[in-house]
């Protein structure tokens, strides 16, 4: 199976490219990086410290997405948007570990999901897709006596907030209320906010340090507690995840899937 890998140059990308070339079954064809970097040309595997692998990084995504049978993007999201239009073009797979994308790009991608394979998630780790299943459980077995709480913190770096994956964990609680998140969810207090309305689904953020992940779901009820928690302590685990799902593509028909497709939950 032939992978490409958008935004080689990341800390993500870089840890995709030694996924890749210690997985068995694939070949690694072509490695994007962003256009007018200095990078460009420059051997990908030298960049993610494994050595020189012959194929070198390219400002030019079309080329990538010629040769690949799936690609994989883990950059931004207006790039990730014109990635999926690409991938729809070249009929190629395209396996999206990108957050923070807007209305205007998720229509991007799902048009493009008409034309080919597209696993989309915020959240690669096999742990975390395994952790949603299991809130959207305990969310339908618990009635609203029970206030759900998602607590996320991650490193000072990160850009979006509340983390994709806590918005993600936060759709399986609603699912499990047969409640629209949008109508339910509180993303922030400050002040004098009165007593917390029942059945809402709250956030808190965290950033700080060099903290890769941790997401908690609280369920907090009269006399007891649920708390149910993932925490990463490597990216590895992300990187994994996504050539799993590249993996997965192979054979499938066009359309839109996750990480519960992916494992079979």
């Amino acid at each position: 199976m032939k992978i490409g890998i958008c935004g080689g140059a990341g800390r993500m990308g870089q840890m995709l490219i030694r996924q890749v070339r210690k997985t068995k079954g694939v070949d690694l064809v072509g490695v994007l990086e962003r256009s007018g970097s200095p990078l460009i040309g420059q051997d990908a595997g030298v960049q993610a410290g494994i050595g020189h692998i012959g194929v070198a990084m390219t400002g030019d995504p079309a080329l990538v997405f010629a040769a690949a049978d799936v690609v994989i993007d883990f950059t931004a999201p207006v790039a990730t948007a014109s990635h999926a239009v690409l991938a729809g073009v070249h009929k190629t797979a395209l396996v999206i570990g990108t957050t923070g994308i807007g209305p205007n790009e998720q229509f991007s991608i799902d048009s493009a999901a008409h034309q080919t394979v597209i696993v989309q998630a915020p959240n690669m780790a096999v742990g975390v897709v395994l952790l949603s299943a299991a809130i959207e459980q305990v969310a339908r077995t618990l009635d609203t006596d029970f206030d759900i709480e998602i607590v996320e913190m991650h490193h000072r770096h990160k850009v979006d907030a509340p983390s994709g994956t806590a918005l993600y964990l936060g759709e399986a609680a609603a699912r499990g209320r047969g409640v629209n998140l949008a109508e339910q969810s509180v993303r922030s207090r400050d002040g004098h906010t009165g007593a917390r309305p029942e059945g809402t689904i709250g956030f808190a953020t965290l950033r700080g340090g060099d903290v890769i992940g941790e997401h908690t779901a609280i369920f907090a009820g009269e006399g007891e507690r649920v708390e149910l928690t993932h925490k990463a302590s490597s990216r590895d685990i992300f990187a994994a995840g996504a050539v799993r799902a590249a993996l997965w593509t192979k054979g499938k028909a066009p359309g839109k899937y996750s990480m519960r497709d992916v494992l079979g939950i």
